[in-house]
C-alpha cells in the first residue's frame, strides 16, 4: 500500500512540476533535461556524460543526445581527458552560463504549483516543509554520491544566489569563474 500511496502523490507531484518547468524555461527554447543539462554541468563544472545521466536520473543516452543539441547551440563543449579518452566530459560555455543565469532569474515562485501548495505549511509553521524522510528515501535508492551532489548543488547554490522577493541573483559571478578555473586545472 505504501508504494502505491507514494507512486501516485510522487505522480501527481511530479506532473504539477513538470508543467510549472516547461512554462518556466519555454521562453528559452529548452526543455527540462536541457536545463537540467545545464544546471548540473553549472554545479559540476567538468561532469562526465556518466555523471550527467546519474545525477540528471535519465540514460546515458538521453544525457548524451540532449547534450549535442546544446553543443549544437553553444551552449556547453565537449571535451577527452587527456589521460582517460573513453570519457566525454562537457563544460558550460560563457553563452550556457548566461542563459542558465537568465532562466533562474526569471524565475517567479509565486506561478508554481507546488509552491503555492506548500505555502499554507510555511504560514502556519514559518517555514515550508521538510525533505528529510523522502532524501532518506532518495538515498537508499540512488546512493551516497547522488545525495552527495545534490546537497552540494544546494550548498553552492546557497553560497552563489541570493533570492529577494522571489528573483534569483548571482551573488558573485567571480566565485563561479575561480570555480571554472581550478576545475579545468586539475
Amino acid at each position: 500500500m505504501f508504494s502505491h500511496k507514494f507512486a501516485q502523490l510522487t505522480k501527481a507531484m511530479w506532473k504539477s512540476v513538470e508543467k510549472d518547468w516547461q512554462q518556466w524555461i519555454k521562453p528559452y527554447n529548452l526543455n527540462i533535461n536541457e536545463h537540467q543539462i545545464l544546471w548540473i554541468a553549472y554545479h559540476l563544472s567538468g561532469a562526465s556524460i556518466s555523471d550527467i545521466a546519474k545525477f540528471g536520473v535519465m540514460h546515458v543516452s538521453t544525457a548524451f543526445n540532449f547534450s549535442k543539441k546544446l553543443e549544437e547551440r553553444n551552449l556547453i563543449t565537449f571535451s577527452k581527458n587527456a589521460e582517460d579518452k573513453r570519457n566525454t566530459y562537457i563544460e558550460l560555455t560563457p553563452d550556457g552560463d548566461r542563459l542558465l543565469l537568465e532562466t533562474l532569474e526569471a524565475y517567479e515562485p509565486d506561478t508554481y504549483s507546488i509552491y503555492n501548495g506548500a505555502l499554507p505549511i510555511k504560514e502556519l509553521y514559518g517555514k515550508f516543509p521538510e525533505f528529510t524522510e523522502l532524501i532518506a528515501i532518495i538515498r537508499h535508492i540512488y546512493g551516497e554520491d547522488f545525495m552527495g551532489i545534490f546537497e552540494e548543488s544546494f550548498h553552492t547554490f546557497d553560497e552563489e544566489f541570493t533570492e529577494d522577493s522571489g528573483t534569483l541573483t548571482p551573488v558573485n559571478q567571480e566565485n563561479k569563474i575561480q570555480k571554472s578555473a581550478s576545475t579545468l586545472n586539475k
